[in-house]
């Protein structure tokens, strides 16, 4: 999340809230303009000048967190249109998955430099000595102006100034896309290029306007849990922390189950087997069948290299993220079980859809969103204090829990194959925010990373930095290393409770077909004979 509370991030959990309620109380889905109104009661507007526009935005959002898909200002029906695709206790919703509210951009200024009355017109001007283009103008009077017809945005002249007098600013949500995935569209606002978008979210926490959405679960989550369904909940290692220092990750569980799920698991259970698996990968497959690794756990990641660096994309390991790892246990000991999985990713809900996926993962709800259910049902965090828990957490080893901060998952996998192969020499290397893993794969697509594992973690800090926290980065990270340190597993090989778990059907299968299939089958085989090894030693 952004370090800063903001009205956005309270207009977003508003949202959440009031779906959660909805869906509680069986609310009229065909009268969501009263819902529109809880949220924005009275006359005067809360965080513009115009309440009726707020409203018609909120109106946007509240279907886009039913899962319905987002509409411009000239194609604005009643806020009911089509509500009665989603009113189902099943996943309904369908990509693109981010989505902008056109009417509620603001059509920001991009790549813009601009010279402030901050300027002294000091005589040595060496912002118009630098200008590659001769763009500025300079006089002892008015000092520095900027040609915009001949400026090229460099923003050279703003490095030199010595007042800082001239800015370079770009609109945030362009700014901040490591994929270079937003444009504009012929009015000026932004817009997304879903064949490069990844949906890592972080567009949505840095527009400071709201315009930018997801999709959401919540209330078909909600409507499978209340028909009665098994509901079993996987929560990402980086939930500790997310609801203040003085709630424990027991008690988070126990809120958890409290609203109606059957079973709470880590996630981290899945981070154990993934490690063991990515471990046999790299030992066998590295450097004779691939020249380096990557690790797979980060959808954003996974699927900017098969975006941008398709020639490389085979050199992703195939074991299947800890999500899925963890679905597929549940899975096979009861198939008729419901998954959810609670974490701080958006792009998680992208990687449920997937043909794999989709028997593994029912749903997928973000840390905020659950902070909404847990909100339409009355918990604060003073009150998730009180709770009684009804179990301790001991389902992942150490390492497994280190999954949710950066460089989490390369230790891992290195310290294994340290513990099991110490005769093999593992370098690994990871890149944090989506901009820094596209220049670690151009190093590697270079052939500068040969021999290596490597990570990459698209939100900055890993996944205690993911769009869908509500701690900010240093709370979670200190609730993280206790999380960790309070384990009993010090090691996957520790885990007890995947010693006699067969992962091999579950190696991550890609979209496309003929070449991945070999790619898949060879991975599949690696984790078969890591297994038999391991049976083989146990007996």
């Amino acid at each position: 999340m952004k370090q800063v509370y903001s009205d956005v991030i309270a207009m977003r959990r508003d949202i959440f809230r009031e779906i959660a309620r909805l869906a509680y109380e069986d609310g009229d889905l065909h009268d969501l303009r009263q819902a529109v109104f809880n949220i924005l009661p009275g006359e005067s507007p809360l965080y513009g000048t115009d309440i009726f526009r707020e409203r018609a935005i909120a109106g946007e959002r509240l279907r886009l967190g039913l899962g319905l898909s987002v509409r411009d200002a000239g194609n604005l029906g009643p806020l009911d249109d089509d509500i009665d695709l989603i009113d189902a206790a099943h996943r309904v919703y369908e990509p693109p998955l981010v989505n902008v509210i056109p009417f509620a951009c603001q059509a920001c200024p991009t790549k813009t430099v601009s010279v402030t009355n901050n300027c002294r017109a000091c005589i040595g001007h060496p912002c118009k000595n630098v200008c590659p283009k001769d763009a500025i103008d300079w006089n002892s009077k008015d000092g520095a102006t900027i040609n915009e017809v001949l400026c090229i945005r460099c923003g050279r002249c703003a490095d030199y100034c010595p007042y800082n007098a001239i800015i370079k600013y770009d609109r945030p949500c362009a700014a901040n896309c490591g994929v270079k995935a937003i444009g504009s569209d012929d009015l000026g606002r932004a817009e997304i290029d879903h064949n490069k978008c990844v949906s890592c979210g972080r567009c949505i926490t840095e527009c400071p306007f709201g315009a930018i959405s997801d999709k959401s679960q919540i209330y078909q989550l909600i409507r499978s849990i209340k028909a009665g369904d098994h509901h079993v909940a996987i929560v990402a290692p980086s939930f500790v922390g997310q609801f203040g220092n003085k709630v424990s990750p027991e008690q988070i569980f126990e809120a958890i189950y409290q609203i109606g799920f059957t079973e709470v698991m880590e996630v981290g259970l899945g981070a154990d087997l993934t490690t063991l698996q990515e471990a046999e990968e790299f030992v066998h497959l590295v450097p004779d069948t691939r020249p380096f690794m990557g690790t797979s756990c980060c959808n954003s990641w996974s699927l900017m290299i098969q975006k941008i660096f398709p020639d490389i994309a085979p050199y992703v390991s195939e074991t299947a993220t800890p999500m899925i790892e963890t679905a597929y246990y549940i899975k096979q000991k009861n198939p008729d079980a419901k998954v959810t999985f609670i974490g701080p990713c958006i792009s998680k809900k992208l990687e449920a859809l997937r043909h794999y996926v989709k028997n593994y993962v029912d749903f997928v709800i973000t840390f905020e969103e659950l902070g909404g259910i847990l909100s339409a049902k009355g918990f604060t965090f003073e009150a998730m204090q009180e709770l009684e828990p009804r179990e301790t957490i001991q389902q992942a080893s150490k390492t497994a829990r280190g999954y949710a901060s950066g460089g989490g998952v390369a230790t891992a996998v290195a310290e294994l194959i340290a513990e099991k192969w110490p005769e093999v020499e593992v370098n690994y290397e990871g890149a944090e925010g989506l901009d820094n893993c596209v220049k670690l794969m151009k190093l590697a697509k270079a052939g500068k990373k040969n021999g290596m594992l490597l990570e990459g973690m698209a939100c900055e800090g890993g996944c205690l930095g993911g769009p869908g926290t509500l701690a900010a980065l240093n709370v979670a990270r200190r609730a993280l290393q206790k999380f960790k340190d309070d384990s009993t597993f010090a090691s996957p090989t520790n885990n007890e409770l995947i010693h006699h778990f067969d992962p091999e059907c579950i190696t991550r299968a890609k979209e496309s077909d003929h070449e991945e299939e070999h790619r898949v089958e060879v991975a599949a085989k690696v984790s078969k004979l890591a297994y038999e090894k391991r049976k083989q030693q146990e007996n």
